[in-house]
This record gives C-alpha cells, structure tokens and sequence, in this order.
C-alpha cells in the first residue's frame, strides 16, 4: 500500500502507527527477537510504505549519520513541536504524514532512551554520540540547548510529548500537549502526562548511569579522548568523586573538563544575574538632579499650563526626575551550603553564583560548606574552580559544625544576609530551627534554600519547610534565577 492509499484509509494509517510503537517498545526492552512479525511490518511501512530509509530502524545509528546520508531527513527531526495553528491538523491520527512523524519520534525515543544508552561499558564515542541524539530531541521540540538534559530554562512550558490532564509536583514544570505520546493501545490522547521535569529527572538519571559505565580513568589517561568527553553535571560529579584517585595526566585531563563546564555555566548565571530586576528604590531619597535623570515626559505634562499658543512655546518652572537611589540593606552575603552527596548541582551553582556576587560593587561574599564538618571557602569565592577541587562531596550533614563560623561572620545583623542551602534532612532540628529564629530576630536577612538544583526538582524535610513558613521565611524552590532574584533584591544592586 502506497500513501495514496494510505490518504483513503485512515484505519490503515492509524494500525501502521501502532505497529511502529510496538516494534519501538520491543526495542526498547531487548524483545525484538520474539516479534518477528512486528518487526517486519515495521521494515514494510519505512521503506515500501513511506519510502524511508531503513537506519531509521536502527538504534545503533545516530541521528546526525542519518541526517549526513539523507539531508531531506534533517526537517523532519525538526518542528515535532506545533504551533497553535497547526496543532490539530498535527495531531490528526488519520493524516498520512502523521505516519512520517510517529516513525522520526520512535527513531528519536529509541535513541535517547534504547540500547546505545544501555550498553554494559560505555565509551566516550558512545557518550557524546548519546548526548548529540538527546540535543536532537530538544531540538525537534523547541527547546534550548541542554534545556531537557540539565532542566535549565524550566518552567516555560515547552512542548514536549505527553498525555492528557494530570498535577504538576513540587518543582516541576509545566505538562506537555496531548497526542504525541507512544499509545500503542489504541488511538486517542489519552495517557500519562509527561512534564519538562520528569523528562528532565529522567535525563539526569540516564546520564548519571552513563557516567558510571564509562571507563573514565582510561579515558582521561588519554588527552585525545578526554578532548572528546562533553563537559556535563553528571561528569563533573563523578570527577569530582574520583579526583583522589586520579593523578598526572589523567588528573589534568579531569581539570580542564571541570573548567570547560564552571566556565560555560557560569556566562549562563552571569547573564541572569544582569537581566534579574534589581532592588527596590528608596523615594525617600532625594532623586539626583541630573541630565540622565530627567523625566522628560512628566515635566512636560506637569508644565501644560505654561503653553503659549502664540509664541508656540512651552515654559518650564519645574524640573522633575526620576527616582533611581535603591534602599542599600545588606553588603554582607553569607553563603551556607550542605555538600552532602545529594547536593552537587547546589554546589556547583553556589561556587559560580558566589563568584559573581563577590565581584559586584557593595557586596562582601561568603562561602561556607558544611558535611560532619565545616570549611571557609571564602578565600577561594573569586574561583569557583578552586572552590569545587576543595569540595569533598558525599557523607552526612550536620548543621551545628556550620552554624558557629556563619555567625562569626555577622557584625551587623541588618546588613546582613545568610543564604542557608540544603535539603535540611538534620539531626536536632528543634535545636536547628531555634538558631535560625535566633538569626531572624538578630536581624539578620534569612533566606533558606531547598537547593540549587538545574533540573528544578528538589527534596526538602517537610517538618523544616513548614516551621520555616510558620516563621515568614518560607523555603525558596529550586530555581536558580528565585534565587538570584532573592539576593539581588536585597542587597539592592
């Protein structure tokens, strides 16, 4: 059957749509060899049907080889996104194209989540051809470079494949448009609704494992190699656990790729830093009477009644201006930071953040991270670099070892402001919270943290999160740019 008959039997194209997501689930779990059927109907439908290449059936091949050998192909891993206007056409189960399009989503699905991202010892070869595949899956739906990888960028609700109705989680983003979900019980939008977030969780796990499977002290022995690693938080994480273990080459191989990813991550945080509203403005401040603070247009409308309609002139009494002094309530910040195991992408984003707040006009930074003991990384807070070779991630947490150096560090509470970041699973937390009510009453700015997290998902002891809240300082989420809103406001800059 060609697609000419396939435009007149709507059936026809939604049966072949299901073939292509049964053969791309018994792919998925290593069962192809027992449906030998499904996988031949599914050869029949890419190469006689459509007229397609059978790689397109292959996990083994990446999307870019398939792309270098069929140009024409490249459109088609592209706008699996649609618009508004577009969508319901998009969506229609009978249209033939759609056929087309469920074929390039298995490829894609395949890739990113079949047997190249399963296999026993991976390679740098096969990381990095993993890692072009999933930005493809970004691509094909819109979203920015790494946006599904690290969950950057969360939150804008970028469609993704997904089902219908369903509650967002604590930290997640928002849920993804119906109808393009693998269904293979049938047709329809119905379904589990996948949101950014639990894609994005999902990545980070994959990722992670990938990471673990990799010979990567042989790899790093090899400069060439070590060249080819993309830098990535899951990387830098087993780096970092294994940096004791690494020495001479392999060590600086591991270095360099730990300054590609703090450098790249941190043009990214500096350019929120610069585009956050800044602090509040003070009209209690007398505006500056200058030029570049001329309020042009309120001068001119406070002045109407001073027109001459004959002369055609207007004539000024008064001078207005804007208002631009901001109230200056901290230029102390104090960053503490539980760099337990689960705390890596807090880590990471603190030393990057507190970098870029200590070189700021007014602002004197902080840094202190905390296990079963505490360490001033103060000294080292213009190079976030240093400040995560100096990490020693894993182990216990326990917050009275930072509380003494946090509050030596106060000499006037109102300008100051401690920024407390972890996911607060403590031992004496009554005696915890009172120290942090002890800090508000001082008048000290308190600002707790769940964590810094990239993907925005974050777990926070729930009994702690509520005695927060009871104290007005409730816990801020997650998200990198609340936290940076937070600060900027106030240490008015």
């Amino acid at each position: 059957m060609d697609i000419d008959e396939l435009k007149s039997s709507p059936e026809s194209v939604e049966r072949r749509k299901q073939v292509l997501y049964w053969r791309l689930f018994s792919t998925l779990f290593e069962q192809s060899d027992r449906a030998p059927a499904i996988e031949q109907m599914a050869f029949d439908v890419t190469t006689k049907e459509l007229g397609l290449t059978e790689m397109l059936l292959d996990p083994r091949i990446g999307i870019d080889t398939i792309v270098q050998h069929y140009p024409e192909m490249e459109k088609s891993f592209q706008g699996l996104s649609p618009d508004e206007e577009t969508a319901e056409s998009f969506n229609d189960a009978h249209d033939p194209e759609s056929l087309k399009r469920a074929l390039v989503l298995s490829k894609l699905l395949l890739n990113v989540f079949g047997p190249n991202a399963s296999k026993g010892v991976m390679t740098a070869k096969d990381y990095n051809q993993w890692l072009k595949d999933v930005g493809t899956l970004e691509q094909a739906f819109g979203c920015a470079p790494g946006q599904l990888r690290s969950g950057r960028g969360m939150g804008s609700g970028t469609p993704m494949p997904g089902g219908s109705g369903g509650e967002q989680g604590e930290g997640q983003s928002q849920p993804m448009p119906g109808n393009m979900m693998p269904n293979p019980g049938g047709g329809g939008s119905g379904g589990y609704e996948i949101s950014e977030g639990e894609i994005a969780k999902g990545l980070k796990a994959m990722e992670k494992d990938i990471i673990q499977r990799m010979a990567l002290r042989e790899v790093l022995k090899d400069s060439k190699l070590a060249e080819k690693l993309t830098p990535s938080m899951a990387l830098v994480e087993q780096l970092l656990r294994d940096k004791s273990n690494l020495s001479g080459v392999a060590l600086q191989n591991a270095k360099m790729l730990i300054r590609r990813y703090v450098d790249d991550l941190a043009q990214v945080l500096k350019l929120q830093v610069e585009q956050t509203k800044t602090g509040t403005i003070d009209f209690s401040v007398p505006p500056k009477k200058t030029f570049q603070n001329l309020d042009l247009k309120r001068t001119i409308w406070k002045n109407l009644t001073n027109w001459d309609p004959k002369a055609k002139r207007l004539y000024v009494d008064h001078l207005y201006y804007r208002h631009t002094a901001k109230k200056n309530m901290s230029n102390r910040l104090i960053i503490v930071i539980d760099q337990s195991g689960s705390m890596l992408d807090s880590m990471v984003n603190c030393a990057i953040l507190g970098s870029i707040f200590a070189g700021l006009p007014k602002v004197e930074a902080h840094l202190i991270a905390y296990d079963t003991r505490s360490i001033d990384l103060t000294d080292h807070i213009n190079d976030p670099f240093e400040v995560l070779l100096r990490t020693n991630l894993g182990g216990g947490n326990d917050w009275k070892c930072a509380m003494w150096p946090a509050k030596e560090k106060i000499q006037n509470p109102r300008q100051t402001a401690v920024v407390w970041i972890s996911d607060f699973y403590e031992i004496e937390l009554e005696n915890m919270m009172r120290e942090f009510k002890a800090l508000q009453d001082s008048g000290v700015h308190l600002i707790p943290v769940g964590s810094v997290a990239s993907s925005g998902y974050f777990s926070v002891n729930q009994w702690v999160k509520k005695k927060f809240k009871e104290m007005g300082t409730p816990v801020i989420s997650g998200s990198v740019k609340t936290l940076i809103k937070e600060i900027k406001q106030f240490v008015a800059i």
